[in-house]
Parts: C-alpha cells; structure tokens; sequence
C-alpha cells in the first residue's frame, strides 16, 4: 500500500542515479553519501540523468519499499540547486513538492499566495 504523506520527510539526491540501483545500493547512497539513515522512516528520491525516471525508497512496516516512475514524455522538474556551497548531500523537500514533481508541474514557476488566518464568521 502507498503509505508517502505530508507527515513523512524527503530527501532529494542532487546527482543522477544510475535506475539499475536496487534496495541495497540506492540503501548505501543513503549512508555513504547522504548521511542519513534509511532505517528512520524518511523517503528518499533519486533521479536519472535525462531526469526521465525517479525512485523513492523508503522504510515502511516490515521493510524497504521502492516507488519507481519512468516517464514515456518529457521529464521532471526538479527544484534549483545551489551548488556555490560546495558539494551537496542531500536536499530535503517537501511533499507538495515531489507531488507537483510526479505530476509534472514546474514548482519555480508556481506562484503561492499568502492566505490569511480565519477570521470567524
């Protein structure tokens, strides 16, 4: 069962990955690279060079689950990067982010208004 939500965290890996990655090398990128722990519960995206596939992989009840999108036209939009601070580990996003990323929205070009508080009736 789809078990991703608002109430999980993401991480974004900021460097194409190789799609042939299963459970324990995408786990290893984790550790190695990200400096996190999978075992935490949070997801973690990665995206192919032509930003054409994406898998998330993510500790759930009883073990690793991967979510993997390849797309038959066009590509993701992933959030700018800056890459000024050196190298990157990981980005961490949000999930109406990766949702406007699956359902190929742009997000630089969202405009989001600020709402106001409830003001009673």
């Amino acid at each position: 069962m789809f078990s991703l939500n608002e109430s999980n965290r993401y991480y974004l890996y900021p460097y194409p990955t190789d799609m042939r990655k299963s459970f324990y090398t995408l786990s290893g990128i984790v550790t190695n690279q990200m400096g996190k722990n999978v075992r935490d519960g949070d997801a973690f995206i990665f995206i192919n060079a032509n930003c054409t596939c994406m898998k998330i992989l993510h500790m759930e009840y009883g073990g690793l689950v991967i979510y993997h999108m390849r797309l038959e036209h066009g590509h993701f939009h992933l959030p700018v990067i800056n890459t000024e601070e050196g190298r990157i580990k990981a980005i961490e996003t949000f999930w109406n982010d990766l949702v406007m990323m699956v359902q190929g929205m742009d997000g630089s070009k969202v405009r989001r208004y600020k709402r106001s508080g409830f003001h009673g009736l």
